[in-house]
């Protein structure tokens, strides 16, 4: 299929772009939390969710749904004051939808077992609920990425990415960066100091070594995706390939705060007990 970007010249096409407008409807979600609980209240507690910042927080996706990748690339070059005034767009489109929540007493807790980042979970005693109960960005997990930037050199993301970035992740409590972009690229002068970030993810395509060094002795959490070809690609599972990987991390994250993360794994070629077994070998590394 071909995907028809709305946006085929930033300067043309830049008056197309409006606030975004929301809506709620808590009667409903009221009604549907009365028939859960009355169909198993008894054995299971319900409770009301908010997942609509999980996948929200990404200002450089926004702008490639709009206008392609391609297109965002080139207006960098050819149009960088429209690119900051789209940028600038994006963040006041979340930042209004971040206040709307907040007043409308939308947001919800996202520090237990909640989905909290990359593949992360959000458990946390640094993030309490306000006595008076009323949820605000700065009591929760903020998830966010910019797996967009992969093509585009640190000086560009410095300039036309990260402060935009930045100015997000300090309306949360703490926040979650990266997904499958290796992140040591922008590491030095934007990301390490990223407001507020607790967890960065290491995937497959970065360099293990470099962020090691960066994170050591750090409070932010080495949050490792291991190579989703031991699980899910390969017919038979290479345990001592398997073992050869997570022994790399274990050396590369020495001194950092680490959690493994699973991801990517699409089929375990009818070997289910295999996640199991590649967890009880990480346990008995972690034990050496």
């Amino acid at each position: 299929y071909e995907y028809l970007h709305p946006i085929q010249n930033i300067a043309e096409d830049f008056h197309k772009l409006k606030p975004s407008v929301y809506r709620v409807d808590k009667e409903l979600t009221l009604e549907k939390k009365a028939l859960l609980e009355e169909t198993f209240g008894d054995i299971l507690p319900i409770r009301i969710a908010n997942d609509s910042l999980n996948w929200s927080l990404m200002p450089t996706a926004r702008s490639v749904k709009l206008m392609g990748m391609e297109e965002l690339y080139i207006e960098m070059m050819d149009e960088p004051e429209q690119i900051h005034r789209l940028m600038r767009y994006h963040i006041d489109d979340l930042l209004a939808l971040l206040r709307w929540q907040e007043e409308n007493g939308l947001l919800v807790m996202n520090n237990g077992n909640d989905y909290a980042g990359s593949g992360s979970y959000g458990f946390s005693d640094e993030l309490k609920a306000p006595a008076d109960g009323h949820v605000s960005t700065k009591h929760l997990w903020g998830n966010m990425n910019s797996q967009e930037s992969i093509g585009i050199s640190p000086q560009i993301f410095r300039e036309m990415i990260y402060p935009y970035y930045a100015e997000l992740a300090s309306q949360f409590g703490l926040v979650y960066y990266g997904c499958c972009e290796p992140v040591h690229s922008f590491w030095k002068d934007a990301l390490e100091n990223l407001p507020n970030l607790r967890k960065i993810s290491i995937s497959p395509w970065c360099n293990e070594e470099f962020m090691g060094q960066a994170l050591k002795g750090k409070k932010i959490i080495y949050s490792r995706k291991p190579d989703p070809k031991f699980l899910g690609v390969d017919k038979n599972f290479d345990e001592e390939g398997f073992i050869r990987h997570i022994k790399h991390t274990l050396k590369a994250a020495e001194g950092c705060e680490l959690e493994i993360i699973f991801r990517d794994v699409y089929t375990l070629n009818g070997d289910i007990a295999r996640p199991a077994r590649a967890v009880k070998i990480i346990r008995n590394l972690l034990d050496e």
